[in-house]
């Protein structure tokens, strides 16, 4: 069962949300806020698997509530709620360690997906939407690639080049000729030597250091 919090100023936004996750047998709410420093009081006493939290909020707004979240032990994933699809906030956000952003008026099954696919953490979710989003807002100049970068062997550069343009480990598995097993250990040694928390940092870090 996958523990979700919804983080929403709009109480009707959030009991359409609820209605749909909990309709789901393998989803359930376990807390609602409806401001930022609700959100981080309701996930410190619930230990969600994933929040999904709206940027602009009363208050304490969703980036600074999501920088208190997961700056707490074993945090939860965290997707933005956002009304529009270039929206800085979400790519500060995401910055900041959120694991991916999402359209309000995405379709349902866009959420459930959300919920599912960061969860998993094997695939980058909406990950077109996510590359450009980072390319609206990338800066002009990248700064130098970190010293870092080299650790990577030949192989695992490879893989994170894969990894930065959105594939999923099926995907990867499927054009290298390896399992997805050996592909997960790959991206797990990327992620460690790179200090990078996740797949949507590892984006995060190709577009600031023009890796892509």
């Amino acid at each position: 069962m996958i523990r979700v919090v919804l983080v929403d100023d709009q109480s009707l936004f959030r009991a359409g949300v609820r209605m749909l996750v909990a309709s789901q047998p393998d989803l359930e709410v376990v807390g609602e806020a409806g401001d930022g420093r609700e959100a981080v009081e309701v996930v410190r006493a619930t230990a969600p698997d994933v929040v999904m939290m709206d940027i602009r909020m009363p208050v304490m707004d969703g980036i600074a509530a999501t920088a208190e979240i997961l700056a707490q032990p074993d945090p939860p994933k965290v997707v933005m709620l956002t009304t529009f699809d270039l929206d800085e906030a979400a790519a500060r956000a995401i910055r900041q360690g959120a694991s991916g952003f999402l359209l309000k008026d995405a379709e349902p099954e866009s959420l459930l997906s959300a919920i599912r696919t960061v969860h998993q953490g094997s695939a980058v979710f909406a990950a077109a939407a996510t590359r450009d989003l980072f390319a609206h807002f990338a800066d002009a100049q990248p700064t130098a690639v970190p010293e870092e970068f080299e650790l990577l062997t030949d192989r695992e550069k490879e893989i994170f080049a894969l990894t930065a343009r959105g594939l999923s480990n099926s995907e990867i598995a499927a054009r290298e000729f390896l399992s997805e097993a050996t592909v997960k250990t790959h991206i797990s040694r990327i992620l460690a030597k790179l200090a990078l928390r996740d797949r949507v940092q590892l984006v995060v870090f190709a577009f600031e250091h023009g890796l892509v």
